[in-house]
C-alpha cells in the first residue's frame, strides 16, 4: 500500500511513517517544516518527502492519504482530497487498523509524564528480552529512536488526550484499544479543545471504557481526577500506584527506593533520577510491565539502567562551569516538578530557569495566575514573551525583583549572560525549539568574560 501523510515531521505522525515503512508500506508525506532532524530520519528509510501542501500533490496517487491534526480545512491539498472523493483517514486510526490490530498495546496516559513512562515502559519490556514496538513522544536514549514496529505482540505507545483530525474530535487514545493503561495524572490542559477539566475527563473515561476485562489499568490514586474517571463505569481491573494501600516507593537511608505493594516490599531499586515525579512514572511502568510478564526484580534492573530521554532534564552544554539544560515542561505543574528535581540534584547551587510559555494553553493566559509558584524554587527567572496576550509582569508578580521578561530572543540571551556566573545551572523549558536559545546561550557564554 503506499500512503502519503500529511503533516508526516510531527513526531506521532513522523512515528507513524517509520513504522509504515517498516511494515512494508511505501510511504511518502508533506509538511511545512520538512528540515532536520526528522527529515534526514525519514529520508534515510526510503521516505519521499514534499514540502508545503500544494494540491498537485494529489497526482502520486497513493491508496490512502493520511491526515495528521495539524491540518483543517482551507489546505489547499486536504481541499483537493475532499472534492476528488479520494481515501484518507487519521494518522491513530491508520495506526490502529494496521498496526496495533491484534498486538498487546500498553498504552500511557496522563497530562505529565507520558513520554517518559512510555521510554521506561519500552526500555523494561526491552531488557526483559520481549523486543517490543513502541510510538513515544519523545527519543528514550536506550533506543535513539522514538518510533519502531518491534518483533513481538507488545506495543507501547503514548496515549495523548489532544483530538485526532479535523474530521475527528474524539482524543487520539480512543483508537489505541490497550489491554494495559496506565493513567499517570489528568490536570486542565489544551484550552484550546477542551472547556473544563470535566471535559478532559469524559475523554479518559472513553479511554477506560474500551480497556478489556482481562487487561489492567494502572492509575495514580492521589489523583482525585482520575477517581472521578473510574467512578464513572470501570469493567477492568485497577492497580493504583501512589498509596500506601496500593503500589508505592519509599525513599531509604543508603539512597535506594523501596518498591511496595501495600505492606509488602516487592523490590529494590538504584537509579539516579530525580524527584517524586520519577519515582511515580517508574511504578506506573513497573506495575505495567508485570502485567505483561515482567516480574518485579527484572524491572527494578531494568530501571536502574534506564539512561533517561532526551529533552526531559537533558544536558546541552557545560561552559566556564555554567550548565545549561534542556526540558520539555510548559505546564505549571510540570515547571513546578522540574525545578525542583534539578533543585534536588544541584542542592544550593544557583538555578536560573528561563521559560517559553508557548503551549496553547500558556499563549491564553489561562495558566497566569499559577505560573510565578510554579517558578518559585527558582533563584531567578527568565522569561521570552514575543507576544504574549496577557500581564507577563502581573503572572510573575509574586517572583518581585528575581524575575524578567523579554519580547526579543537575542536581548533575552545577552540579559541571561550577564546574569550567569561559574557554577550556576540554567534551566531552559519549552516544548518547542525555543529559537535554538541553547546553543545561542553556549556560544555567548563561551565569548562573554565571565567572573
Amino acid at each position: 500500500m503506499h500512503i502519503h501523510i500529511l503533516g508526516i515531521c510531527g513526531t506521532f505522525m513522523g512515528g507513524v511513517a517509520t513504522i509504515a515503512r517498516a511494515a512494508g508500506h511505501q510511504v511518502s508525506g508533506c509538511d511545512t517544516g520538512v528540515y532536520p532532524p526528522m527529515s534526514t530520519q525519514l529520508e534515510s528509510q526510503g521516505i519521499v518527502l514534499t514540502q508545503g501542501y500544494g494540491a498537485e500533490q494529489v497526482g502520486l496517487e497513493p491508496d490512502l492519504f493520511v491526515v495528521g491534526n495539524v491540518v483543517s480545512r482551507g489546505n489547499p491539498l486536504m481541499e483537493a482530497i475532499l472534492e476528488r472523493g479520494l481515501s484518507y483517514t487519521s494518522g491513530p486510526q491508520w495506526l490502529s487498523e494496521n498496526i496495533l490490530r491484534n498486538r498487546w498495546v500498553l498504552a500511557v496516559a496522563g497530562t505529565h509524564g507520558k513520554t517518559t513512562t512510555s521510554s521506561m515502559l519500552a526500555w523494561i519490556l526491552e531488557y526483559a528480552g520481549m523486543e517490543p514496538g513502541f510510538l513515544i513522544g519523545g527519543v528514550p536514549r536506550d533506543f535513539g529512536l522514538s518510533a519502531r514496529l518491534g518483533g513481538s505482540p507488545f506495543f507501547v505507545i503514548e496515549a495523548d488526550e489532544y483530538d485526532t483530525a479535523f474530521f475527528d474530535k474524539r482524543s487520539k487514545f480512543v483508537h489505541f484499544c490497550p489491554r494495559t493503561a496506565i493513567l499517570n495524572n489528568l490536570e486542565f490542559d489544551h484550552a484550546d479543545i477542551f472547556a473544563d477539566l470535566a471535559a478532559i475527563e469524559q475523554q479518559f473515561h472513553h479511554l477506560v471504557r474500551i480497556v478489556p476485562g482481562n487487561g489492567l489499568l494502572v492509575s495514580n490514586g492521589q489523583e482525585a481526577s482520575l477517581e472521578r474517571v473510574l467512578k464513572q463505569g470501570c469493567w477492568t481491573p485497577v492497580e493504583r500506584i501512589g498509596i500506601e494501600s496500593g503500589w508505592h516507593a519509599q525513599m531509604q537511608s543508603d539512597g535506594s527506593v523501596a518498591i511496595l505493594q501495600g505492606d509488602r516490599v516487592e523490590g529494590r531499586l538504584r537509579w539516579a533520577l530525580p524527584g517524586a515525579y520519577n519515582r511515580m512514572n517508574a511504578l506506573a511502568a513497573l506495575v505495567a510491565a508485570r502485567h505483561a510478564g515482567v516480574p518485579v526484580e527484572v524491572a527494578t534492573a531494568a530501571l536502574a539502567r534506564f539512561s533517561g530521554v532526551k529533552r526531559r532534564m537533558e544536558i546541552r552544554g557545560c561552559v566556564h562551569g555554567i550548565t545549561v539544560y534542556d526540558d520539555f515542561a510548559h505546564h505549571p505543574t510540570a515547571i513546578r516538578a522540574t525545578i525542583e528535581g534539578l533543585r534536588a540534584r544541584v542542592g544550593d547551587a544557583r538555578l536560573i530557569a528561563v521559560l517559553e510559555p508557548r503551549s496553547n494553553t500558556m499563549k491564553m493566559g489561562v495558566w497566569q495566575d499559577s505560573l510565578g509558584t510554579s517558578l518559585e524554587a527558582a533563584d531567578r527567572v527568565f522569561c521570552y514573551t514575543p507576544d504574549p496576550g496577557w500581564d507577563v509582569a502581573r503572572a510573575l508578580g509574586s517572583l518581585g525583583t528575581r524575575a524578567a521578561s523579554r519580547d526579543d530572543l537575542g536581548a533575552l540571551v545577552d540579559a541571561i549572560v550577564e546574569e550567569v556566573a561559574p557554577g550556576d545551572h540554567v534551566l531552559v523549558m519549552s516544548n518547542g525549539g525555543f529559537g535554538g536559545i541553547h546553543e545561542k546561550l553556549l556560544e555567548a557564554i563561551e565569548g562573554a568574560p565571565v567572573c
